[in-house]
Order: structure tokens, then sequence, then C-alpha cells
């Protein structure tokens, strides 16, 4: 039997603070219920998902590397980290797996500082400007990479 697949969903610095931190920029749901919700699409599709919160650079570095062999994607709002951290990114790059970037807000209709992503360039996808709905299009983002990887896989076993 195929083991299940898994996504690791890594939240960045002040993620934790959803729902009290600026709600009229991110809303009033809290972390816990989007991952309450990425969970049930989880299930319902056979999918492992684990989630992972830090507002410490190497602790998420350290997190994304365990991943290597663990997990089959990363599902990642590296937060202000997306502007200024080499580490992260480097570390994504070096655990080669399906990347999907979420930001809650439109990080282009923000601060100038906003507007680079270091993860972009090297992810499969960015979602931004959806607010806490944007975890679950990456989810749906996620699951349709799910469904190439695993066509590949069948079509090097029939050759």
């Amino acid at each position: 039997m195929d083991k299940k697949l898994k996504i690791m969903v890594v939240q960045g610095p002040n993620i934790n603070m959803l729902g009290v931190r600026e709600p009229s920029v991110y809303g009033a749901m809290k972390m816990e219920d989007i991952h309450a919700q990425m969970k049930i699409v989880a299930d319902q599709n056979d999918i492992d998902i684990e989630f992972f919160q830090s507002n410490l650079e190497g602790e998420i570095v350290d997190k994304i590397q365990e991943c290597l062999g663990e997990a089959d994607g990363i599902i990642i709002n590296p937060a202000a980290y997306t502007h200024t951290s080499i580490a992260i990114r480097d570390a994504l790059s070096a655990v080669a797996l399906p990347v999907i970037e979420v930001h809650i807000s439109n990080i282009h209709r923000r601060e100038e500082f906003r507007h680079k992503s270091l993860i972009a360039p090297i992810a499969a996808g960015q979602i931004v400007g959806f607010g806490p709905v944007g975890y679950h299009l990456a989810m749906i983002g996620m699951l349709q990479i799910f469904e190439q990887i695993k066509a590949i896989r069948a079509n090097q076993e029939n050759k």
C-alpha cells in the first residue's frame, strides 16, 4: 500500500496573532481556525497534514529541513521573512519539494518593502490577498500538484 501524501504547513512570525493583530488587514479568523479548515480538506482527500508556527527564522529553517523525506509538499506563509530571509529560501530550495506561498493580505498593495518576495521565484505558486481562504486555495493547488506527481509516477511505472 502506498504511503499517504503529506503536506507541511509552515507559518511565520505573528501568524499566531491572527484574529488579534490588525483585523482590518488580516481579518478576524484565528490561525487555529484556518488549520482546522485545512485539516478537513486534507482528511477528505486522504492526505496527512502537519502544522508548524514559529516567530524564529532558525526554527522555520529547521522545520523545512525536517520535511526532507517526511513531507511531499509545503504550504508556507513566511510572513515578514518573505522579504528578508535568504535562509528560508535556501532551505526550501534544498528540500526540493513543491512549495505554495500564501499571504493573507495582498502584499503588492501594501508598503513598497513588502512587494518583493524571496520565496516566489522558487515556489510552484503564490496566493495573495484572499484572506484566510488563500490557505484553502493553496490546498487545492497542492492537491493538483499531487495529482500531477501521481500521473508522472504512473507513466514511469508503465514504461
